[in-house]
């Protein structure tokens, strides 16, 4: 692997964000939330392909669903209910464990204003937290970093990106890139610093290639023998990596931030099979994950929380599949969460004139939530705008 590739630099960090004068109280809530998120991971997992919300969260009491899905319909016998209206897919079955503790929250509705549905271009638009029209370099993430979470603590790396080649929202950021632990601690070899006096750029990377020896260093040196029995598979041999990057970092500066992906999701045909078996593998991938944590004990210091480029079409396709679309839900679990369902359920009485969903919440709001709730910054620095966070989480 070449170096470039080891490697990704960002741009320089700056303090946080100052918040005005007449707003002291939450200036002095995003104070002690900042001091307390040295400690805290984020865990993003990747939906790659977009994923298909209706049959992931299912409006079962709707006639309309049956009406336009007549053969990907899942059965209402079959749907794990969650209230009178709304279940899920039989094969997350395993997410009911979390859903009974109140770790796992639904946010519904998940989309933005005048929709791509390009993957390339709505995965950028997700990864970099910009409106349909805007191009930004950084992604969100990288933002958090330089609107004060870098500054509050010496993180071993700004994020880990597991299991995909580009960096996504950690675009930007002081992240390395690896696909399980073992092939990290072997790049990381790679990192020899030399000399570069009288070169500025030179030795930025240089210090950059220190911290990602001293990662590998830690993962080789603190292998932890996990009694969680993890999936089988590309998901979760992810999910395994990253507990152990969580293990690796238990006394160091820590990494703040870690992404995975499963996928791909993107089923325009036969879609039942493959569909039942992508969501399988995410409900007993976060369930292991969530053993693998709590083993650490840093469940309650954790947040997951999913992300796709877009949702697919009510509509089922007469390949028996579904088409891009837009507006689906995503999943946010962890032992700071408060569990229930957020947002407006889908609405298959009001189609926008594609005959797509109508989005309901913006998924600004739920980088807004992280960054006020979890990271202790100024929101605005990281989604660019006021986008009104949800109360999904405890602290």
């Amino acid at each position: 692997m070449k170096r470039r590739q080891l490697l990704h630099l960002g741009a320089g960090m700056t303090g946080a964000a100052l918040l005005g004068a007449h707003l002291p109280g939450l200036a002095q809530a995003l104070d002690r939330r900042a001091a307390a998120a040295s400690d805290r991971i984020l865990i993003l997992v990747e939906l790659k392909g977009g994923n298909d919300g209706l049959n992931t969260v299912i409006p079962f009491a709707d006639p309309l669903y049956a009406q336009l899905r007549p053969t990907l319909a899942i059965a209402p016998g079959d749907v794990l209910r969650l209230d009178a209206a709304t279940g899920l897919h039989p094969e997350l079955r395993p997410l009911l464990a979390l859903w009974e503790k109140d770790e796992l929250a639904i946010v519904q509705g998940v989309g933005y204003p005048q929709p791509n549905l390009s993957h390339f271009r709505s995965i950028e638009i997700w990864d970099t937290a910009s409106g349909s029209g805007e191009y930004l370099g950084d992604g969100w993430l990288a933002r958090g970093m330089k609107a004060g979470l870098a500054a509050s603590a010496s993180f071993t790396a700004e994020g880990v990106r597991i299991g995909s080649s580009d960096f996504g929202p950690l675009a930007g950021a002081r992240a390395v890139s690896l696909n399980n632990p073992e092939a990290f601690v072997q790049e990381a070899r790679l990192a020899s610093p030399q000399p570069a006096h009288g070169n500025p750029a030179l030795q930025y990377l240089l210090r950059v290639e220190a911290d990602v020896s001293h990662a590998a260093q830690g993962l080789r040196a603190e292998r932890h023998a996990f009694a969680t029995a993890f999936p089988a598979g590309a998901f979760g041999n992810g999910v395994q990596a990253a507990a152990q990057v969580v293990a690796s970092q238990r006394g160091r500066g820590g990494v703040p931030v870690i992404t995975l992906t499963l996928g791909s999701f993107d089923t325009h045909q036969n879609q039942a099979g493959q569909h039942a078996n992508l969501l399988r593998q995410l409900a007993e991938g976060l369930v292991a994950l969530r053993a693998a944590l709590t083993e650490l004990g840093a469940w309650d210091r954790t947040v997951v929380m999913t992300f796709s480029e877009f949702g697919r079409r009510p509509r089922q396709n007469q390949s028996n599949g579904t088409d891009h679309g837009t507006a689906a839900p995503h999943f946010i679990a962890g032992g700071a969460v408060r569990g229930g369902l957020y947002g407006q359920g889908a609405d298959l009485s009001r189609l926008d004139g594609a005959q797509n969903l109508v989005f309901t919440t913006d998924f600004r709001q739920l980088y807004a939530s992280i960054a006020r709730d979890w990271w202790g910054v100024n929101p605005e620095s990281v989604v660019r705008g006021r986008f009104e966070p949800l109360r999904f989480l405890k602290t």
